[in-house]
């Protein structure tokens, strides 16, 4: 941080008062210019604008000693802010623009999914604390548990119900990344998240198809043909149906004699390459311009159209478009696929992220092994 001292003339023109402006750098605005990051203090001092008395100059020599000396106080508190102390300026600053700084970082031209849960998390913020005026010196350990509280047994949807302790987990995340960022950066001295707990998520089941069952469904009539293509190449490919709802054909190509895929994830903004076999190629259709799957829409019908065809190829399970992606991982794994080949094939950017799939392998050798038959022993 900078100081400096700035002289403003009064109206007459024959004094000037002094401030001291505070500088703490610059940031660019939503319109791509540059903005200077001070504040300014007045202080209760001036000087004669064309001293002409001896008097007039001794007070002018005076006043700019004490203010030179003002200056260097306000630098050494400044100084030992990172030592415990509290810079009051950066601490008064307002939290929500802090946050909502942070958030704009979040958005990219390949993926916004990230930056729509930063807006979501940000909307049930102010629904808490309502006051835009929140500030950093605000964020204390209780106004944390207050957030933490709100998050997992108070914060509901737009329908009335609770959230989900998921969702709860991840908007009370995004909290904690703000707090620590600013911690970081020095505009708070004690990080209040040390005395906080996160909120953890629940471990919810992934539902999957056996391959038996995914045949059935390819026997099983869909009244959407373009539904029944997208979710069997879901379960080939293992594509999310954000990435299958936006396939464009320029996205397909061959390569050493295989059809491939080269696209980027729209929930992570990642670019992937993925070969995929000929009887997903085969899910496409003819070749074309634009988008592959033009009719599939996400909507309440195509959802229920979903179970109403898995009923119907005798499937009980609640299944969701995603089990599609839950079904290629399971399908991979259990005839013999390393899990860090599945992971990259999935996208993960961790290994750890594709280790659920592992576990559900595990127990299903696990059941397996308990259906052995009785000997008699």
């Amino acid at each position: 941080m900078k100081i400096t001292i700035e002289k403003r003339a009064n109206k007459e023109g024959d004094k000037q008062s002094i401030r001291l402006v505070y500088w703490y750098g610059s940031h660019t605005d939503e319109n791509g210019k540059t903005k200077h990051d001070r504040k300014r203090e007045q202080l209760d001092q001036y000087l004669y604008a064309n001293p002409k008395t001896k008097t007039e100059k001794q007070h002018n020599k005076e006043t700019l000693q004490l203010v030179e000396s003002i200056k260097a106080k306000r630098l050494t508190e400044a100084a030992t802010g990172r030592h415990g102390f509290t810079d009051t300026t950066r601490i008064n600053a307002s939290f929500y623009s802090f946050f909502s700084q942070l958030m704009a970082t979040k958005k990219t031209n390949e993926s916004s999914a990230n930056y729509s849960n930063w807006e979501a998390c940000l909307i049930h913020l102010k629904r808490h604390h309502p006051d835009d005026g929140l500030t950093f010196e605000q964020i204390t350990v209780d106004w944390v548990e207050g957030v933490r509280r709100y998050f997992d047994t108070q914060a509901k949807t737009k329908s009335g119900n609770l959230i989900s302790k998921n969702t709860a987990s991840s908007y009370f995340n995004k909290v904690r990344a703000a707090i620590n960022d600013a911690y970081a950066k020095g505009i708070i001295a004690n990080n209040p998240l040390n005395q906080v707990k996160g909120i953890k998520s629940d471990s919810s089941p992934r539902v999957y198809l056996t391959i038996e069952e995914v045949r059935s469904l390819v026997k099983t009539d869909c009244r959407y043909d373009v539904l029944k293509n997208a979710f069997l190449f879901s379960c080939l490919t293992g594509l999310r149906w954000s990435d299958i709802n936006k396939l464009d054909w320029s996205e397909v190509s061959q390569f050493d004699g295989v059809h491939r895929i080269t696209f980027n994830q729209k929930k992570t903004g990642n670019l992937q390459y993925l070969d995929i076999p000929p009887q997903a190629y085969s899910l496409l259709g003819q070749p074309g311009k634009g988008r592959i799957f033009q009719s599939l829409k996400y909507s309440a019908y195509m959802n229920t159209e979903l179970l109403r065809w898995t009923m119907a190829a005798g499937i009980s399970k609640h299944v969701t478009f995603h089990a599609g992606r839950h079904t290629f991982a399971v399908s991979l794994l259990s005839n013999g696929v390393d899990i860090y080949t599945v992971s990259r094939l999935l996208g993960h950017s961790e290994v750890k992220t594709t280790q659920i799939y592992a576990d559900i392998i595990d127990s299903v050798r696990k059941h397996a092994m308990h259906k052995i038959p009785d000997i008699g022993l």
